[in-house]
């Protein structure tokens, strides 16, 4: 393994994690439509003068492959990012670290369904550990409590949130549509636009002031431009499989802000619930030997 390049996935981590702050940040300065419109605005503005040309000359595969492209933006770029905005109204820096920490075990039982790829048993264990954590953490140390009082609605987007950013995973594996992963990006970008365009003018409409300017250029910037180029050079270099392993530093990463920059403070159950989640997600990649059923053996 390059010694240098862990620095792209580690350094596209550290962005995802700023940018949990920069979510929780926002809550009260815009709305969740807002934010999530200024941030694929900006984004648009920065890559069109480095991709519009290229993008125009691939034209025809992107019109063939529009509707596909048009739901990866869907999945992974308008619901991802809007249910996590809509999450940080209830919820922790924290707490949407750990969920969010939920994506790579959700791609791997997705696939097995999508893909038709056979589950490892890691994938199993994994799943089970995964979500006793998931249950201490939502219950808040108390797993029983969520009979009494439910699933708070922050912790719903934030499930959302995994849950489409996983399906995203996995349909950007399946579809082929014979674009470079810059016009890829790009073409996700303008379809973002599309979506949440009569989105934020429906459910707002208003113009975001001059307190949000640096949350809103840094969620467009580093976060929707930087990141996504950083995630491709660290697959290019390490392997998907191995860059993949970095997604378990997001969490931890995330508290570690949250506690330096918001003063939040890290409780038993965020550390057992957390701890759980995170050890069953990294089961999951570890142990990838996939289950083979047995084959009937004919008696003589």
């Amino acid at each position: 393994m390059p010694p240098l390049a862990v620095l792209f996935p580690f350094s596209c981590m550290a962005i995802w994690a700023g940018n949990g702050i920069v979510s929780k940040l926002s809550v009260g300065l815009l709305s969740p439509a807002a934010m999530a419109w200024s941030r694929w605005l900006v984004a648009a503005l920065i890559l069109t003068p480095f991709l519009a040309r290229s993008a125009w000359r691939q034209r025809v595969r992107i019109w063939a492959g529009f509707g596909k492209l048009a739901m990866l933006a869907l999945l992974g770029m308008v619901l991802n990012q809007t249910f996590g905005y809509y999450a940080a109204q209830t919820l922790g820096a924290t707490e949407i670290g750990l969920m969010m920490g939920l994506t790579p075990l959700l791609t791997v039982l997705l696939s097995a369904w999508v893909l038709h790829e056979r589950p490892s048993w890691g994938a199993l264990l994994g799943g089970l550990i995964s979500l006793l954590g998931l249950l201490v953490l939502l219950g808040q140390g108390n797993p029983a409590q969520l009979l009494q009082q439910g699933v708070q609605a922050g912790s719903l987007y934030m499930l959302m949130s995994a849950l489409t950013y996983a399906l995203y995973s996995v349909l950007l594996k399946r579809w082929q549509l014979g674009l470079d992963s810059w016009t890829m990006l790009y073409g996700q970008v303008l379809c973002s636009l599309l979506f949440l365009t009569p989105f934020f003018l429906l459910n707002d409409g208003t113009l975001p002031d001059s307190r949000a300017l640096w949350l809103i250029l840094y969620a467009g910037i580093p976060t929707s431009a930087l990141s996504p180029w950083l995630w491709m050079q660290g697959i290019s270099r390490l392997g998907a499989n191995r860059t993949a392993i970095f997604m378990n530093l997001l969490p931890i990463m995330t508290a570690v802000l949250a506690v330096s920059l918001l003063g939040e403070t890290l409780t038993p159950y965020h550390l057992i619930g957390g701890g759980l989640t995170l050890f069953g997600v990294l089961i999951a990649q570890l142990m990838v030997k996939p289950i083979v059923s047995r084959k009937a053996v004919p008696v003589s």
